[in-house]
């Protein structure tokens, strides 16, 4: 539940209404895209790569350091 505030006034909110304000805020606070949606490449991209490494599949962390330089 999303609610307005920019016309309304916190003396105005019922407890639960602030409540809700607070909780979206801390949210939005921890993780700023909260709330927003994938674009459905992004989602495919991600499923396939839980995929993969469910099976056992993909490049390993070591090889990752080595090819960025970081080991």
């Amino acid at each position: 539940m999303s609610i307005a505030v920019s016309d309304r006034k916190i003396s105005d909110m019922t407890a639960g209404e602030l409540k809700t304000l607070i909780r979206e805020t801390i949210q939005e606070a921890i993780d700023p895209d909260h709330g927003l949606e994938l674009r459905p490449e992004v989602e495919t991209s991600l499923l396939e790569s839980m995929e993969q490494k469910r099976q056992g599949k993909g490049i390993p962390l070591e090889e990752v350091k080595r090819q960025l330089g970081l080991q």
